[in-house]
């Protein structure tokens, strides 16, 4: 158990609220108009300061000038910014099992793996010949590291993740179920009505802190490395071509896709199911919206969209119905101006007496 108290020393914030609550145990978290007794909370947005007033959690975490309104009862952890201190504490209250620094007796260790101390392997795992893991690291059931695949210190791979031959991959990083990474890239040559497949000779290089969601796919290179660098997040069923890079600490939403050797800059955001044509490139800090359509080099940062946002079928189908005939509109608009362009000037008028 943890106490508010100990909670705000950790975030270094100062405490309010009722004295009595900052050493009650806090046994969860809890959204806020869900709290009872034994729950933090948190309140990061004005959208639900209305709930504020009826919590009945023991603490809560928000800003101190959201404080007069909060419940008497309640412990307050004052700081400046709720939602990332909520990331902070969160891990307090984690049910993700504990390493044991075990391996089990059904995974398979080749005799030349390189095992760090304190690695945790879970039952059917297979580890293959050349394979060094970092001390603390953790992979999970039916994991496959191939040949030669290398990774740090205290990294997670999870159930059933597959890293082929020769990843590398940095310290403190968490791959979640099913990913898998190195797979070839999609190369293929023209050959008289068939397709010649191209050896996918890279690899791929992931740095550290790096966040890879489940069933997310990064092909390996063709010639050089596809390179996810330091404190890079990625959402589930993301789809990262060969010889991509993409910059330190950018985000990828779910089911984003990105074509060959295109380079993402380094602090970027991408909403969901945005897409990515080959062999361009996005400059640093640039962010998209879902469903954005990129097609061509980004030299400039900013905010880009392009995706449709959903409105009632009967006005889409009237705006449908007005896009088909832009082509029609214009043509007339054309016979205007040049109706227009070919009539005489209209002559002065004399100013009346």
């Amino acid at each position: 158990m943890i106490t508010a108290r100990q909670l705000a020393d950790q975030l270094d914030a100062q405490l309010g609220g009722n004295e009595q609550a900052w050493d009650m145990p806090l046994e969860r978290v809890s959204a806020l108009d869900k709290a009872q007794s034994g729950s933090l909370t948190f309140l990061a947005s004005r959208q639900y300061l209305a709930e504020l007033p009826d919590s009945q959690a023991t603490a809560i975490v928000l800003k101190p000038d959201m404080a007069e309104q909060a419940p008497g009862a309640a412990a307050l952890i004052l700081v400046a910014d709720p939602y990332l201190s909520y990331a902070r504490v969160s891990h307090y209250f984690s049910r993700e099992p504990a390493p044991t620094g075990h391996i089990d007796v059904n995974a398979v260790v080749a005799e030349d793996a390189v095992i760090g101390a304190g690695v945790t392997i879970g039952p059917g795992a297979i580890i293959g010949s050349g394979v060094s893991i970092g001390e603390g690291s953790q992979i999970g059931a039916g994991a496959v590291l191939d040949a030669g695949v290398r990774i740090g210190r205290n990294t997670r791979i999870m159930a059933n993740v597959t890293l082929c031959h020769g990843v590398v991959m940095g310290d403190d990083c968490r791959v979640q179920p099913g990913t898998v990474i190195g797979s070839d890239g999609f190369g293929f040559a023209p050959d008289q009505g068939q397709w010649q497949r191209i050896a996918q000779l890279g690899t791929v290089r992931i740095g550290n802190r790096v966040d890879i969601g489940a069933n997310v796919t990064i092909d390996r290179g063709a010639i050089d490395d596809t390179c996810i660098e330091d404190d890079v997040i990625i959402d589930n069923l993301v789809q990262v071509a060969h010889n991509v890079v993409i910059g330190k600490a950018t985000a990828l939403a779910g089911q984003v896709g990105i074509a060959g050797s295109t380079t993402l800059g380094a602090g970027c955001t991408v909403g969901g199911q945005a897409g990515f044509a080959g062999h361009i490139d996005i400059a640093d800090g640039t962010h998209f919206t879902g469903q954005a359509m990129v097609t061509k080099s980004i030299k400039e940062a900013g905010v880009y969209s392009s995706g449709w946002p959903a409105q009632a079928s009967r006005e889409w189908r009237r705006t449908v119905a007005r896009l088909r005939q832009l082509d029609q509109y214009e043509q007339r608009l054309k016979s205007l101006e040049k109706a227009l362009a070919t009539q005489p000037a209209a002559p002065e008028s004399e100013d009346s007496e």
